[in-house]
């Protein structure tokens, strides 16, 4: 249901949100289906689910819950989107991991991960230009932001931590990973523009990992 809290023009916020987080979700998938190093987030989960027998969703919607139990004392204030970017990513990234086909050819795997990139740029786009709250990551770090902890080094910090715990819990890092964080950037750069609502707030800074 549209409710009135919702920004004007409602439908195509919400149209932009849900695309968007669907197209994160793809993007998680394919990037663990290559085989060749997960965004930095889905590594900590895929090592969880491994480690666990929960999926890989699974421990993305319930990472994604804990993030938002320290926005209490940091006093962030969750969105729709917030509360949906728990959710969705999580339900998509297991529907997409249950389509996609195995393979073992590394032409396929290396589109994987190029698409998978290209597809999460075009997601952070999407979700953050809906302008409806930013993902349960990115407010945990504007939450220290506000503690007077730079937002870079906040994230570089935990982000790095997240990494090594996956990948001693068995998460894929490889190639990928490092490609994914030095492109990310940019390329969510350049469709933040494309996709943000004239009606929006000011811009949400870009940083890597978008959630």
């Amino acid at each position: 249901m549209i409710t009135p809290v919702l920004p004007r023009p409602r439908l195509r916020r919400l149209v932009r949100l849900y695309v968007g987080l669907t197209l994160y979700g793809l993007s998680v998938a394919l990037l663990i289906e290559s085989g060749l190093g997960a965004m930095p987030w889905a590594v900590l989960d895929q090592g969880l689910a491994l480690r666990t027998g929960l999926s890989v969703g699974t421990w993305t919607v319930i990472v994604g819950a804990l993030l938002m139990l320290l926005w209490i004392p940091l006093r962030q204030k969750p969105g729709l989107g917030t509360l949906s970017n728990v959710i969705v990513v999580g339900v998509t990234a297991d529907l997409f991991l249950w389509l996609l086909p195995e393979t073992g050819v590394p032409w396929i795997r290396v589109g994987e991960l190029l698409v998978g990139i290209l597809a999460c740029a075009m997601a952070t786009g999407c979700y953050i230009g809906a302008g409806l709250g930013p993902g349960p990551r990115d407010g945990l770090m504007t939450g220290l932001a506000a503690l007077g902890i730079s937002v870079r080094l906040a994230r570089t910090g935990i982000e790095a931590l997240v990494v090594v715990t996956g990948f001693l819990l068995g998460g894929t890092v490889g190639v990928g990973t490092l490609l994914f964080a030095v492109t990310i950037g940019p390329l969510a750069q350049i469709f933040l523009p494309l996709f943000r609502m004239s009606e929006n707030l000011p811009e949400t800074p870009i940083r890597s990992g978008h959630r």
